[in-house]
C-alpha cells in the first residue's frame, strides 16, 4: 500500500524590495486590464490609451513596460515562466536539479488563485486561441526559456552558447507547464492545477516511462 504524500509547503520566492514588488503590480494590472479588454470589445479594438485609461497611468508608464498591447496581454503567463528562474537560482545547490526545477516552476502558482468560472477561464484561454497573442506568448515563452537555461547553466557549471543541456532541460520545462497550463483551461472539471502541474513533471523526471496500453474490448454485434 503506498503512503499518502503530503504536500510541500509553498516554495519562498527571493525577497523584494518595495520599490520592485510595486512595479510588478503595476506591470501585473496593465496586463489584467489589457486581456479584460481585449476580451469585452476584441483584440482590434483595444488601443493602448485604453488600456492606461483602465489603469489610471500614463502612456509613459506603459511605454516603460511593454512594447505593445499584444506584449501586455501575454505577460501574465510569460512573467511566471521567467519568475521560476528566480526562484531556481534561491533553491539549495544540494538539492538535485529536477527537484529543484520542480520547485521552481510550480513556485509562481502556489499562490496563484484563478476563478473557475467559465467567462474567467475564457478569457485565460484567450491568449492561447488568439493566433496573434499565440506568436506574441511563443516569443515570451523563448525569452523565459533563454532565462531559465541561464540559471540552469550556473547551477551545473555549463556553458549556455556551448552546451545543449541547459537550453534543452528549460525547453522541456517551459513547454510542459505551458501544456499543462493550456489543457487544464480547457478541461470542463480540471483536477487541481497544481497536482497537474506536478504530475507532468513527475513524468519527466521518470524518462516518460511508457503507460500500459488500454485493452480494446471487440464486442460483437448480435446476429
Amino acid at each position: 500500500m503506498r503512503r499518502a504524500v503530503r504536500a510541500k509547503p509553498p516554495a519562498p520566492e527571493p525577497a523584494l524590495g518595495l520599490r520592485e514588488r510595486k512595479k510588478r503590480a503595476v506591470r501585473s494590472e496593465l496586463s489584467l486590464a489589457a486581456l479584460k479588454l481585449a476580451r469585452e470589445h476584441g483584440l482590434e479594438n483595444v488601443r493602448t490609451e485604453d488600456i492606461v485609461a483602465a489603469v489610471g497611468v500614463s502612456r509613459r508608464t506603459f511605454s516603460n513596460y511593454f512594447a505593445n498591447k499584444y506584449e501586455a496581454i501575454v505577460d501574465r503567463l510569460v512573467e511566471r515562466a521567467q519568475r521560476s528562474a528566480e526562484v531556481l537560482r534561491a533553491r539549495p545547490r544540494s538539492e538535485a536539479l529536477w527537484q529543484a526545477l520542480t520547485v521552481a516552476l510550480i513556485a509562481p502558482y502556489e499562490h496563484l488563485v484563478i476563478d473557475d468560472a467559465p467567462e474567467s477561464r475564457a478569457a485565460s484561454l484567450f491568449v492561447f486561441e488568439e493566433p496573434a497573442l499565440r506568436a506574441e506568448l511563443w516569443k515570451g515563452q523563448f525569452a523565459a526559456q533563454r532565462a531559465l537555461a541561464q540559471a540552469i547553466a550556473e547551477r551545473t557549471g555549463l556553458d549556455p552558447a556551448r552546451d545543449l543541456y541547459p537550453s534543452l532541460v528549460a525547453a522541456t520545462a517551459v513547454g510542459a507547464v505551458m501544456t499543462v497550463l493550456e489543457r487544464w483551461l480547457r478541461m470542463k472539471r480540471p483536477p487541481p492545477l497544481l497536482s497537474m502541474l506536478r504530475e507532468a513533471l513527475a513524468l519527466i523526471d521518470r524518462g516518460f516511462p511508457e503507460p500500459a496500453r488500454r485493452r480494446r474490448t471487440n464486442r460483437r454485434s448480435p446476429r
